[in-house]
């Protein structure tokens, strides 16, 4: 039995490097509740960054192997659906993907990770505390976790900071404000995640679950001319309860700052927004018969036939040969059990008032 989520003792910026982890909190208020925290967490840190040089040295032997096909990008808002599509089609073995190990030690991958996989295995939950989602160091898990401890320019900064949440959404979800060098740092780290990604799970082509990547499109296409895209859609209502019980619940133990659970709700209406437009005024970018959209609701009916859909939608390889581990896995998933939602007025005033533009686009209603 892995540690009560609400309990850790340390935050993932455990697994940064040192000259992330510094970057990160620089000039960072560090509210009095949290020091501790903070302390343990930079210790920890600044240890196990002294295994840097060997990580770099082995990275070198693989950094300039070219990629075999572009990757394959599943988006959408948090709570939109995208685990569940994440997992059936990671169960195509020619697809690599990031860990739920690498996302907490992306610079301890290529060596040492025998023993600190079995150490987080014992400070981790067996399941996503919201959702009651299955964790274990293997599984496949979305990059930006992983990508936060590899740079300073990353949106879940705000699980440390909350209170610069919409200031990280501007700059590192939605790129309206970044710098062409963080940009630039942004595609190398990247590019380096998806080849140690690929090497770790032996897959030929990198499988990506990451609702951050949904307002990166432009930035994306500029690195993966050729990359696939899986959009998920899912009904605002049931989206909205969600994402504020998984964002309330999960800030708990990561944050470094207090933030009011109004605040945190704020900020959730806001972001959805942005990330909503950026996506519309940059999907046109991909190429025709690049892009699949999905209502969540759809999928879950009848995810097997969907996902053969998708896989010829996209002319994707890999079916016929994983169709078996699909059914095994979506055989397994019948008997799991999904939170319920029901909308009281006051969540039905906020996302008619908020979010209507996608219950218009998408043709949702109560």
């Amino acid at each position: 039995m892995g540690m009560e989520f609400d309990k850790l003792p340390i935050t993932p910026l455990v697994g940064a490097d040192w000259k992330t982890f510094k970057a990160v909190t620089a000039n960072k208020v560090i509210d009095k509740g949290f020091r501790n925290k903070y302390y343990l967490t930079r210790m920890v840190c600044r240890m196990l960054s002294m295994y840097q040089s060997f990580e770099d040295a082995r990275y070198r032997k693989i950094a300039d192997k070219p990629l075999e096909m572009d990757p394959v990008f599943i988006l959408g808002h948090w709570r939109s659906g995208t685990t569940f599509v994440h997992n059936v089609f990671s169960c195509d073995k020619h697809f690599g993907y990031n860990t739920t190990y690498q996302t907490v030690f992306p610079n301890l991958m290529l060596w040492g990770q025998p023993f600190f996989k079995k150490n987080m295995s014992y400070f981790m939950p067996d399941k996503r505390p919201t959702d009651n989602m299955e964790l274990k160091v293997d599984l496949p898990q979305e990059e930006e976790f992983a990508l936060a401890n590899m740079m300073p320019y990353s949106y879940y900064n705000f699980w440390f900071f909350p209170k610069h949440m919409l200031e990280y959404c501007d700059r590192y979800l939605v790129f309206d404000n970044i710098t062409a060098h963080e940009l630039e740092v942004f595609k190398e780290t990247f590019l380096k995640l998806i080849k140690i990604s690929l090497w770790n799970t032996h897959g030929s082509q990198f499988l990506s679950k990451n609702p951050p990547h949904t307002g990166r499109v432009k930035t994306l296409l500029e690195m993966f001319p050729n990359a696939k895209f899986i959009y998920l859609k899912r009904n605002p209502y049931t989206v909205f309860e969600s994402t504020r019980s998984f964002f309330t619940n999960t800030i708990q133990p990561l944050r470094l700052q207090d933030i009011t659970n109004e605040q945190l709700e704020s900020n959730v209406i806001e972001v959805y927004r942005r990330l909503f437009y950026k996506y519309e005024e940059q999907k046109g970018l991909i190429p025709e018969g690049n892009l699949v959209e999905v209502k969540f609701e759809d999928f879950e009916q009848d995810a097997y036939a969907m996902t053969e859909d998708i896989y010829r939608q996209l002319n994707l390889p890999g079916f016929e040969t994983s169709k078996a581990e699909i059914e095994k896995y979506l055989g397994k998933k019948k008997g799991y059990k999904k939170n319920q939602y029901k909308y009281d007025d006051r969540t039905i005033r906020i996302v008619e008032e908020n979010w209507g533009m996608a219950l218009k686009e998408w043709g949702y209603s109560l």
